[in-house]
């Protein structure tokens, strides 16, 4: 005969059993459910409002949100790139020169460029092919002049030595071209003189161009790279060195030839007497560097004519003057608005300018943009503010460009900000994200839950009192 059975449940069992005390989702039999309209109306809603929350929840989180720092820059040593592309519909290709400078009036001649020039017709039309643009100053290259020939033996004889015009010193004792007689004046620190009175710069293509491209327009484009830090000889502790330490500078275009005579720039406008220089442009585009996600350039498609009309509203007289600033998404619908107008028109389509200097002072504020991937875009975002000055003639003078107090032309004056801003892109993490969804989950259902009740309250007490009042 057999041992009986044990009654003791296996310890697997009594595990299970130990846990279902611990059960904080006790069952219900359906048999003491009771549904209600308006809790399937409750449930329904709730269910609605429970999936707008989750798309929106989705959406916040697929989203790449940005956060603005600011930072002291404490960078040196490097470089703005500088990228332009400018037309002048009543401006020739040959009239036009493009310096950049620095505060002190230095010449940046050790700046590296690539800049591209095209002839334009009255219409705005391409007439040439592109060429490249030579920075501070323009023109041909003067022919050299021709060796004296020698005799049937095939010798050539030593090349004649052209007069400096009293400029020659021991280490350059002859001037043969053009560009050598003014060398020698830059060295000597005197003004230039007359190009028709040199008669080396009779044989320069100069003065032909500048007939031959008469009421024609030109396009000039491409890219300028300037030192971040305007570096000046003198004592650094002097506090005009440190006002200057952040490279304020700027670059422009203007007529005639240009030449340094000491800390002075100098535009040869001679050869524009009794013309009238419109410089009315229209900026296609202008960036302090390469470009990045949210990046809006305040002066890209601006024209003139807005300069002009805030001079006109804001100043009074022959010589107005006026500014009007330009900054973030505002700037840019202007631009856009001006450039789009300009585009129905044409190369006429911008306004003819008075003669004068058009100036616009912008700050620059170096910028970082970092994405998610920790890659680094390092660019510059600025504000401007736009100014006109009507040139005046000089008492005595004709009437033209030569004769104005005020070089006509386009200065882009820039100053740095030693404050750097970091833009970083974030996206919250998936954990995070799951846990608003749980709140979300809980919540909808927490507060149903009490709207249900409240309801089924509300109807248990109506019914109560009906049944009073039919008693």
């Amino acid at each position: 005969m057999g041992a009986p059975a044990s009654t003791q449940p296996a310890p697997a069992g009594r595990v299970l059993g130990a846990l279902t005390a611990f059960d904080a989702f006790p069952k219900v039999s359906d048999d003491f459910f009771h549904r209600t309209t308006s809790g399937g109306i409750i449930t329904v809603v709730a269910y609605a409002f429970m999936l707008l929350l989750f798309l929106t929840e989705t959406r916040l989180w697929l989203e790449v949100r940005t956060t603005h720092e600011l930072v002291v820059d404490s960078s040196r040593g490097e470089t703005i790139r500088i990228d332009f592309d400018v037309e002048f519909p009543r401006m020739p290709c040959a009239w036009l020169s493009l310096d950049a400078m620095d505060v002190s009036g230095e010449l940046h001649l050790d700046v590296a460029h690539d800049i591209m020039k095209q002839r334009l017709s009255a219409s705005g039309a391409p007439v040439s092919d592109a060429e490249r643009h030579s920075i501070g100053g323009g023109g041909a290259a003067p022919k050299q002049p021709a060796a004296a020939g020698g005799g049937g033996n095939g010798t050539v004889a030593a090349a004649k030595c052209g007069t400096c015009y009293g400029a020659e010193d021991s280490e350059h004792p002859c001037c043969n071209t053009c560009a050598e007689v003014r060398a020698a004046y830059e060295r000597k620190g005197w003004t230039a003189l007359r190009l028709s009175d040199v008669a080396q710069c009779a044989e320069d293509d100069y003065h032909a161009a500048i007939k031959a491209q008469e009421g024609e327009g030109c396009r000039m484009w491409g890219r300028l790279e300037v030192n971040k830090v305007a570096a000046r000889a003198g004592n650094p502790k002097s506090s005009v060195q440190w006002l200057w330490l952040w490279g304020v500078g700027n670059f422009h275009f203007a007529a005639g030839r240009s030449y340094q005579q000491g800390t002075v720039h100098i535009h040869d406008l001679a050869p524009f007497t009794g013309k009238a220089l419109d410089f009315a442009h229209r900026i296609r585009r202008l960036s302090f560097g390469p470009g990045y996600p949210g990046n809006i350039n305040p002066l890209d498609g601006a024209e003139s004519s807005a300069v002009l009309a805030a001079a006109a509203g804001s100043g009074s007289g022959s010589s107005s003057s006026g500014g009007a600033s330009r900054s973030g998404a505002a700037g840019a619908r202007d631009g856009a608005h001006a450039g789009g107008a300009a585009a129905a028109g044409g190369g006429g389509g911008v306004a003819k300018a008075p003669v004068g200097m058009f100036q616009y002072f912008l700050k620059v504020v170096p910028t970082v943009y970092v994405d998610r991937a920790n890659a680094t875009i390092a660019s510059n975002q600025y504000s401007v503010t736009e100014h006109f000055r009507e040139s005046v003639v000089a008492r005595g003078g004709a009437a033209g460009a030569a004769s104005a107090r005020t070089l006509p032309g386009v200065f882009v004056f820039y100053d740095l900000s030693p404050v750097r801003v970091v833009i970083s892109e974030s996206r919250p993490s998936f954990l995070h994200y799951l846990t608003n969804l749980c709140a979300i989950v809980g919540g909808v259902f927490a507060v149903s839950g009490l709207l249900d009740g409240a309801v089924h309250q509300g109807q248990c007490a109506l019914r109560k009192a009906r049944m009073g009042k039919l008693m």
